[in-house]
């Protein structure tokens, strides 16, 4: 099978190498969006979860946990989510004598990459609920539209100044764009909050699914919908927040937000 797609082999690497990470600069796609660097028009972070950390304890008997890693959407750099897999790879045959140490080197680490602080929390398996479901007021997904367009195009966004102000929170599950490493698919939900003049529901459900060709990393897709939405729409106050589904054992769930907001880290069912 090795002239197959699925027969290529990435080395697998049993011994702890912190230079797998591979980091890569937001301020070039900041750029393309017409974002300076020195003013940045959102607060957030990116939220990662992953569910394949290992490792061996001083017995050489093996470990597994839960980790939660937390990166501030100011950071310098995003970390490519193949490096970041194949670097916890690396502690699989490592020995460490707890958590806490492993926890050590993961902050240190992954702050290195990121150029800023990045927040770690290793939870052990049984110590998250299975499935939390999150609930938003208004789910467009059910809207009977016309679609036609398969890129970003805020065009697409309309407003409804007859219906004064109004504070929603809606949901669309119908999120896809490409990876630009891989081209595979990435499949997310986005929730959006806002307050302001009404959203006109099918313009903003046609404006999701036109990322559906796109490619961009996950945190340059969730600033894009941010910073259009607020151009276009121009709200009192917006949070656009996308829960993706995992690859690799990895998932990354950005957010932007207009006012400085910490969000929790429940998971969707189809996470």
């Amino acid at each position: 099978m090795g002239f197959l797609p699925l027969g290529q082999q990435t080395e697998y690497v049993s011994e702890y190498d912190a230079g797998l990470l591979y980091p890569i600069a937001r301020v070039d796609k900041w750029t393309e969006m017409g974002i300076e660097s020195e003013r940045l028009p959102f607060y957030g972070e990116d939220v990662w979860n992953a569910y394949e950390l290992s490792w061996l304890n001083l017995k050489g008997k093996p470990i597994v946990a839960l980790a939660e890693f937390r990166l501030p959407c100011d950071s310098p750099n995003i970390i490519e989510s193949k490096s970041f897999k194949l670097y916890l790879n690396s502690l699989n045959q490592m020995r460490y004598e707890s958590p806490e140490e492993v926890q050590a080197i993961l902050e240190r680490d992954l702050s290195h990459a990121a150029e800023a602080e990045v927040t770690v929390i290793i939870r052990d398996v049984d110590s998250m609920s299975s499935l939390v479901v999150l609930t938003p007021d208004y789910c467009i997904d059910d809207l009977d539209v016309d679609v036609t367009e398969y890129h970003p195009n805020a065009g697409l966004l309309a407003i409804d100044d007859s219906m004064g102000i109004v504070e929603e929170r809606l949901v669309s599950h119908l999120l896809k764009s490409n990876c630009p490493v891989t081209n595979q698919p990435d499949w997310g939900s986005v929730f959006i909050d806002y307050k302001g003049s009404k959203i006109d529901h099918e313009s903003l459900l046609r404006y999701v699914i036109s990322f559906r060709e796109h490619t961009d990393f996950h945190e340059q897709c969730v600033e894009r919908i941010f910073i259009d939405i607020m151009r276009h729409c121009r709200p009192e106050s917006l949070t656009v927040y996308a829960r993706y589904v995992r690859r690799g054992g990895l998932d990354i769930n950005p957010y932007r937000s207009s006012a400085p907001v910490v969000l929790g880290n429940d998971r969707l069912t189809r996470q």
